[in-house]
Parts: structure tokens; sequence; C-alpha cells
């Protein structure tokens, strides 16, 4: 007698399984679903033969070998494209230093970006490609590590103003990541399993609800601590607006409100001091154009006549050497292509008509050149004779014969390129220091500034390194970007240790709150349907299908007949 029903309700439960497989079939041909599937499994098929419950193995060895290698790509292609973006600054040091071994100038740091970013867009949506971004992420870091290793000083610079919104992503992450983990968690058979699914998640999540306790910003500070804004002053100019080290260029930063000009000083075979900062005139000058043997010779082997027919401004907009440069207007084209290379002299008068500070570097001409033992004589000449400049605008950089400058010339601000203990800097009459922004220290600028020596920082092109610097205490810094940093009223990220509490609490407190309800929601969606099992439903037994299979199969008792 208990035969027939047993075996009607295992052919029952046979059909049902039946339709089940037709409507996973169904359901899994829809490209969204199967991504996102994607995302927390290891099924890679478009059909499945069985359908393997949350909490049980579904894999191989090879999709176990392959998915860390897949969460590998992922990881390294996000710690590149945010080293990458965060490296803006020095976007055209990048582009300059490539220009140089390979001899044309092209945007590379805009290709590196664009191509990590679709890569890493490509392999967070789980499509083909995970052994090419990880290929990409891993050699490109090393190359970066290599060939230019102060970019990894910009990266942890950065880390002072983003940490904490890095922090609030990162929970954000965590937060998402509830659901998979409690589902797999919750249906998992064993006790074991389901510690090594919830130990490791917990365990990330508690550091970095503590993490801010151990973070600092210099851009967290008390209301009324924040002192003054960084001076500008416009390397070459205003490069990203007119050619470097123009009259055009100069006058850019002027009209932007630059604090100060900066350029470089070579000597021409004839003895006037004009401005290059290369050592040839290849990459600023149409040289190639008027003298097309001479494109690798040095600048200072050129006379001043020779150097004042070639053209210092349509390399400009042929080349556009910076990204985000934006289109210039035709009154402005026009004057860039008429732009000549630009003498000492003038470039000191124009500073001082405009009562501008100005710091410079010195080269020296090389060997045979007639002015190799002379060149700093030719250039205190035209600063004390010919432009007269006022003295306390000269911020003098260059270390050597320092003692005889300062008796020849007093009245400049001496100038250090490097850190060095206080005492030799008051000795020799420093009062300002020049240092590379990646050796930005708020502590060193405070004990400078307590001896009354003020620290410049270059280049800082970027609105968040230049907010560090003023959250940080610099006193100036020097920029390819006056007319986007003087629009800042205060820096970026700036908050107080009160405000910053209150969002650091929330986002833990509400994040816990999330997260607690997850587990709660998947706990008594488990305990629901374990308690449907036990009432031998047909639907739990055969495996817990989701509400969306349990909705379309109630709608079909023909077939369950």
């Amino acid at each position: 007698m208990e035969a027939r029903p047993t075996t009607l309700k295992r052919l029952k439960l046979g059909k049902l399984k039946v339709v089940r497989r037709s409507l996973l079939q169904r359901y899994e041909q829809q490209p969204f679903i199967s991504c996102l599937a994607g995302f927390y499994s290891c099924r890679w098929k478009r059909y499945q033969r069985e359908r393997t419950e949350p909490g049980k193995c579904c894999c191989n060895m090879r999709e176990c070998m392959f998915f860390p290698l897949l969460v590998a790509a992922f990881c390294f292609s996000l710690v590149f494209l945010y080293t990458w973006g965060e490296g803006k600054n020095d976007y055209n040091s990048f582009d300059w230093y490539n220009y140089g071994n390979l001899g044309f100038w092209f945007l590379w740091s805009l290709v590196i970006l664009i191509v990590a970013a679709v890569l890493f867009a490509y392999i967070s949506l789980l499509l083909i490609g995970t052994f090419l971004v990880l290929g990409f992420s891993i050699a490109s870091l090393f190359a970066l590590s290599i060939l230019w290793r102060d970019h990894r000083k910009t990266v942890r610079l950065s880390f002072q103003v983003t940490a904490p919104y890095l922090h609030i992503g990162a929970i954000a992450i965590m937060v998402l990541l509830a659901w998979p983990v409690a589902l797999h968690a919750i249906r998992a058979d064993k006790k074991v399993t389901q510690v090594i699914i919830v130990g490791p998640y917990l365990a990330i999540l508690l550091f970095l609800f503590l993490i801010p306790l151990g973070m600092y910003s210099p851009c967290i500070r008390e209301m009324g601590t924040l002192g003054p804004k960084p001076a500008l002053i416009g390397h070459r100019g205003a490069p990203m607006l007119a050619p470097e080290n123009t009259e055009m260029s100069f006058l850019k930063t002027i009209e932007h409100g630059g604090d100060g000009l900066e350029t470089d000083v070579a000597i021409s075979y004839d003895g006037v001091p004009f401005l290059m900062h290369d050592d040839t005139l290849r990459r600023t000058t149409n040289i190639e154009e008027v003298y097309p043997n001479d494109t690798g010779k040095a600048a200072s082997f050129f006379s001043w006549d020779a150097l004042q027919k070639l053209n210092a401004g349509t390399w400009f907009l042929k080349n556009k050497p910076f990204v985000g440069m934006g289109s210039l207007s035709k009154a402005d084209q026009n004057q860039a292509m008429n732009q000549s290379i630009y003498t000492l002299s003038s470039f000191l008068r124009l500073a001082d008509s405009h009562n501008k500070l100005v710091i410079f570097d010195l080269y020296r001409p090389p060997e045979k050149h007639p002015y190799r033992n002379l060149w700093l004589r030719k250039v205190l000449d035209v600063i004390l004779k010919e432009s007269k400049i006022k003295r306390h605008l000269v911020l003098w950089l260059h270390n050597s014969v320092r003692s005889f400058v300062q008796s020849v010339a007093p009245g400049f601000q001496h100038t250090m390129g490097r850190k060095a203990p206080i005492e030799d800097l008051l000795k020799h009459n420093i009062v300002k220091l020049n240092l590379v922004y990646t050796e930005m220290s708020s502590e060193d600028i405070r004990k400078y500034a307590e001896a009354n020596i003020t620290t410049n920082f270059y280049v800082v092109n970027e609105p968040w390194l230049y907010s560090l610097a003023w959250c940080s205490g610099a006193h100036s810094v020097t920029t390819n970007a006056v007319h986007l940093l003087k629009n800042l009223s205060q820096p970026l990220f700036l908050m107080t240790p009160q405000q910053y509490n209150i969002m650091w609490i929330l986002t833990d407190l509400t994040s816990a709150f999330l997260i607690s309800l997850i587990f709660a929601l998947h706990w008594c969606r488990e305990k629901n349907l374990s308690s449907c099992a036990q009432d031998n439903n047909p639907m739990i037994e055969s495996g817990g299908s989701y509400n969306k299979f349990k909705t379309e199969l109630s709608n079909m008792p023909a077939v369950l007949a």
C-alpha cells in the first residue's frame, strides 16, 4: 500500500527536476544574469547539467585554480589604475622622458591611462582577457618601479588626502560582498566551511573599521589652523597655455595672477644668456626646418643671430604637450605661432616691471665653449647691469661660488635645492628651499619655517597635490597650471577632526547595520526554507531554487499532475 504513493511522489519529483532544468537553462541565457552569477561563482558554462546550490563546491580543479588568477588580475589592474590615475601630476615629465628616448612627441601617458581604464572595466565585468589584464598590470607596475621610481612617492603622498575616501569605498565594497558571503556561508554544509568563508571576511571588515585610528592627513585639521595659500610660480611660464620659456608664456602667468616666474638659462656661443631647458633645440623650435643638419647640436653652440631665426611657438600647436590643454582662441594661436627664443635680459625686465619673483636653473656651457669659465659672470652682468631687476625678487638657486655671489650682489634671496641641517642653511644665509614635491613633509616644513626658511615645491600641477602642499604649510609651489590652481579657494579634502570622526563612525555603523541585515535576511530565508522542507515541499526538497523558479513553477500545475 505504501509503494504506490512513494512511486507517484518520485515520478512527480522527477518531472519537477526536468521542468526546473528547463527553466534554469532559459534563466542562464540572459547575459546580465549570467554575468552576475559569474561574479560569485566559477560556473562559466552557458548551460548546466546540474544546479549547484551556494555553499557547495561547483568547480573542478582547473576552475579552482583559475579563480584566484582572476581575482589577482582584478586586484593588480585596480592597483595600477589608481597608481597611474594619481600620477597625472607627472604625465608631462613621463611624456618628455619618452620624447628624449624615442625622438618624437606623443601623449603616451594618456594612452596608458585609457588602456588601463578599459582593461579594468573589462576584467570588472568578468569577460575574457584575464591573462592579458594580469600581464599588462604586472608589466606596467614593474616598468614604472624600475624606470620611474619617484612615481611611487606620488602615490604614497596621494594616500594622505584620499585615504578617508578610500576607506569609505572599501567599506562599500565589503557591504556589497556581504550578500554572496552570507549566502554561501549559511548554505554551507560544514561548520569548517562556514568559518573559512566568514572568518577572513570579518577579519578584513574589522581591520577596515579600525584603520582610521592610525590614519593621518594634514588636511584633517582644526578650523583656523590652515596657513595662507601657497604662492604660485609659473614653471617656464604657463606652458599649458603658451609655448614654454617664451614671452607669451610668462605674460600668461602674469595675466592669471602668478606670483613668480621660473625658467632655465643657457649661454649662446657669442655670450648671450637665453632661455632654454633642453640641451638641444629639437623639441621646442623649428630647427629641423631652418637648420636640418644641426638638430643634434647643443643649443649653446649656436650664435644669438642663429637662434633669433628660429620659431619657438609652432611646435606647441603641433604637438600639444599637455593633456587637457583645451582649445586656444584664434588670437592666442596667432600669438603662439610668432614666438621666438627669449633672452634673460628681456625676461628679467618683464618680471621687474610686474614685481614678480624669479628663479632659474643655470646651465654651464659644454666643453670647448668660449664662455665655459665666464658664464656666471655673464649672467650676473645681465642681472645687475642690463636688467637692473630689484634684487629681492631674485631667488638665487645656483650653489657654486655662492659666497662670491653674496658679496657682489647682496640682496638676493638665496635658495637651496636640497634639504640640509638648519645650522648649515643659516650659515650660508639660505632663506628658501626649492624641493621636488615628493620630499614634501609637514614636519620638515614647520621645522624650517621656525628658522624663517620658507619652502617651495616643484612641479605641482594637480589640485589634490596643491591642496596637500597647502595643508602641509608650503609657502609656494612651482606649477605648469597657474590658471587652474589660482581658482582654488580652499584645499580639497579639507575637514575638521570632528567632521571626519562623524563621517568615519556613520560609515562604520551604517555598514555594520547593512551587513548584519543581509546576514539576517539570508538566515531567515534559509530557516523558512528548512521549515518548508519538513512539510515535504517538493520545491525545497529539489534543492531550494530561487524565487524566480518558484514563481514560474507555481504557474505550471499541469506539468506536475
